[in-house]
């Protein structure tokens, strides 16, 4: 099985794969985990989270807090449904290959491939669909358990050194929530880039680039992370 998947795939094939792989990983290390990290979105937004949990611990009446993270659960919960559908409609799509190659046929530029190609193409394009929904479910529970933090939180006129490290708590659940919803985001994103995959590899390869291009600019130089950052 093994030897077949590796003979059905032309190394333009095998190129275009191992860069849509080194684009996800790679900018998810630089954007998340990498040293300008602090500067993007991700970072801006953590501390913004800090303040947001600080305010939350001085007052008194929480309901809008409660109702802010139940607008950002709706969010989460929105793209997850929608998820499943995307999951279902590519099983369908699977069941009926053979009409999807017949579709594609006249294409420009798209290439004749065997239809265990197809099928790989398909099940890249499942696997991608798949992680999105295991982020947004994972971000869903973080995000109860932030609710659950709310309701516990320190009473107003704590101490300080009960306070702020709750505080802080309660930013890192926040932003860890919101990072697992982003990186689902994201995969919506190279999810599209795959479907270039379907017409040509090339195509496939210029459609990573382009998305990590697009992510790059919102994440780091769109006007929002500008106003974010202004003191």
């Amino acid at each position: 099985m093994l030897q077949k998947f590796l003979e059905v795939l032309a190394w333009t094939d095998w190129l275009a794969l191992v860069w849509f792989a080194g684009c996800w990983a790679g900018y998810s290390v630089i954007a998340d985990r990498g040293i300008i990290a602090a500067r993007g979105l991700v970072g801006v937004g953590h501390n913004y989270r800090v303040l947001w949990a600080q305010r939350l611990i001085e007052r008194d009446n929480r309901v809008a807090d409660s109702a802010l993270t139940g607008n950002l659960q709706s969010s989460v919960s929105f793209f997850a449904n929608a998820t499943v559908f995307v999951i279902g409609g590519l099983m369908a799509v699977l069941g009926g290959l053979d009409q999807l190659m017949n579709a594609t046929r006249d294409l420009p530029f798209a290439r004749q491939v065997p239809r265990e190609v197809w099928e790989i193409k398909l099940l890249l394009l499942l696997w991608v669909f798949v992680t999105a929904y295991f982020k947004f479910t994972w971000s869903m529970r973080q995000f109860n358990l932030y609710c659950i933090l709310i309701g516990a939180a320190p009473a107003p006129g704590s101490p300080p050194e009960q306070a702020e490290p709750y505080a802080r708590k309660l930013a890192a659940v926040s932003s860890l929530a919101g990072e697992e919803f982003n990186l689902g985001i994201r995969a919506y994103y190279f999810g599209l880039a795959a479907l270039a995959w379907f017409i040509n590899p090339w195509l496939f390869i210029a459609a990573n680039t382009a998305v990590v291009v697009v992510l790059y600019l919102r994440d780091f130089r769109s006007r929002l992370v500008r106003v974010l950052s202004e003191p």
